[in-house]
């Protein structure tokens, strides 16, 4: 579908809505009509004053003449003078294309690259361009991987998407707030009667009666199938609009096959997902780490620590970049399922065009550890920015462990605060264990119904996983609490403990102490329970002065 018919059908689609409202509002005042030529009393005003009420959404949303404009979001805008790589290559991608280049640049923290423009006259004139560029792309993508990015993004201006967009996202605005205060007001309506209900509840109760159940089921019902009404229109809407869309995905990933050659774009959409999943794990893993602690990462490495994961996953990488998810294409969905998207562009003539600039992308800022920095200093909260820095990814996840361990609270804390009615700790814990009751301080931990229904044995091998992790995290925390623990950081596999010392116990002389915690473990949690290895582990308590 060309850029014109394209146009055409977000017009009409907009039109759509204008059609639609004032269809339902010549309805509404033709029951006003109807009321007042045949009927008589307060009736006649109320249903007035409802039909009134419909109304003043439908007309609000006719009534927002200007589209919206979207928000940058958090970020940094590059000038050419402080990234003249940058610029460079955006320009000639931009010529290549035979488009405008960007007015802006902006960096963001997000696995992602993005176009807009502000035409004028809903599209019909030209206006200011941005291009949106995810530093972690920078990071995970060679220069001629960025090359095709910028060739798919310029694409949609070739195309003309973004000069169409503000059609297209004017109508969903304008539909969505509709159907929001139709919803607004029947949820009001809806509390305004529960209020109602409970209070006439009340009377009756104090006078002695049985109070009425409240029932708010029928509260509203006109908001709502006004709302309901909207929202089938705003159904056809998506599917209409986001049909387009997927199809101007399609287009653009054939501009930038055109531009930086067909191997790099396949690679490019191979390594985006792969990339996406690697910085969702690093954030929740590595970035945000420390976060418990109020400990953030190094200057810069909250950005900048992403490569050091990439680096030392690439094989975990190369599997993700080979086994594309098969997803299923959803009339809902702006983009086309990104398999779909590397089969259409791997089926392609080959062009004898291999994969030119094999350098990391982001060698083409100035300074990447001032650019990463400011990033920082953009896109955290001021709250967080408060925090204190580590000097180093082992300092931060050891700060991180310590205070994990010190605030933990398994089900074993609450099984044995209940049981005892003394604070939790692990020497009232070998107390107990010693004591011979550790199995009917097991029967208080929260177990499965097929677990709590067990008996004997069965209901011990049940329980003993749970009693492990529990008991394994008291344990760890009071060698954390003497400073006398610590974590081995690793970017490519999870955290190891690591105890102090080489132990000599039943496991044999100059043990590892890991594998002599182990096997204490397995000592306290067995049929015939024995604290003695455990506790030769513990180091001795402190004596008070």
């Amino acid at each position: 579908m060309g850029a014109t018919l394209r146009a055409l059908r977000a017009l009409v689609l907009l039109l759509g809505f204008y059609l639609l409202s004032l269809v339902l509002l010549a309805a509404l005042v033709g029951v006003d009509i109807a009321a007042f030529t045949w009927g008589h009393g307060p009736v006649v005003f109320k249903l007035g004053f409802v039909t009134v009420l419909l109304a003043i959404p439908v007309v609000r949303g006719m009534l927002m003449l200007r589209t919206p404009k979207g928000e940058d979001g958090p970020g940094i805008d590059v000038t050419e003078a402080a990234e003249p790589r940058l610029w460079a290559l955006v320009r000639e991608v931009a010529a290549a294309a035979g488009t405008r280049a960007p007015d802006r640049i902006r960096l963001t923290g997000e696995v992602n690259a993005a176009v807009s423009e502000e035409p004028r006259l809903l599209g019909l004139l030209p206006g200011p361009r941005r291009l949106y560029l995810g530093v972690p792309l920078l990071i995970g993508l060679t220069e001629a991987q960025l090359r095709s990015v910028l060739g798919h993004e310029y694409g949609h201006f070739t195309g003309g998407d973004t000069r169409l967009s503000a059609l297209v996202v004017r109508g969903r605005v304008q539909i969505g707030r509709v159907i929001e205060q139709f919803h607004e007001r029947a949820d009001g309506k809806a509390a305004a009667d529960r209020g109602k209900q409970e209070r006439a509840a009340a009377k009756r109760v104090a006078k002695g009666k049985k109070a009425k159940a409240v029932d708010t089921s029928g509260s509203g019902a006109m908001y709502r199938v006004m709302a309901a009404i909207y929202t089938q229109y705003a159904k056809l809407y998506l599917r209409a609009s986001l049909s387009t869309a997927r199809g101007q995905e399609f287009a653009a990933d054939q501009v930038a096959a055109r531009i930086a050659g067909r191997d790099a774009t396949a690679a490019m959409l191979r390594e985006i997902p792969a990339l996406s999943v690697s910085h969702g794990f690093y954030l929740d893993s590595y970035a945000t780490l420390g976060l418990p602690a109020r400990l953030l990462p190094p200057r810069g490495e909250f950005f900048g620590g992403f490569g050091r994961l990439l680096t030392a996953r690439e094989q975990e990488l190369e599997r993700l970049r080979t086994e594309l998810p098969e997803e299923t294409e959803d009339a809902y969905d702006s983009h086309p399922p990104i398999a779909e998207r590397v089969r259409r562009i791997e089926a392609l003539p080959a062009d004898g065009r291999a994969e030119e600039a094999t350098g990391p992308a982001l060698a083409l800022l100035a300074d990447p550890q001032r650019t990463l920095a400011a990033l920082e200093d953009a896109v955290l909260t001021d709250e967080v920015l408060a925090f204190g820095r580590a000097t180093g990814w082992p300092e931060l996840l050891n700060a991180s462990m310590a205070s994990g361990l010190s605030a933990a609270r398994t089900p074993l804390h609450q099984a044995l605060a209940d049981y005892t009615g003394q604070p939790p700790t692990l020497a009232a814990l070998l107390e107990t264990v010693d004591d011979g009751r550790l199995w009917q301080l097991a029967d208080r931990l929260p177990l499965s119904p097929e677990a709590s229904a067990a008996r004997g044995r069965a209901r011990r091998e049940f329980a003993r996983p749970v009693l492990r992790r529990s008991l394994r995290t008291m344990v760890l925390a009071e060698f954390s609490a003497r400073s006398l623990l610590s974590w081995e950081f690793s970017w490519s596999r999870p955290a190891e403990v690591r105890l102090p010392g080489e132990t000599t116990t039943a496991a044999g002389a100059g043990a590892a102490p890991e594998a002599a915690l182990e096997a204490a473990l397995d000592a306290v949690l067995a049929d015939q329970p024995d604290t003695g290895a455990l506790r030769a582990l513990l180091p001795p308590a402190p004596q008070p002065v």
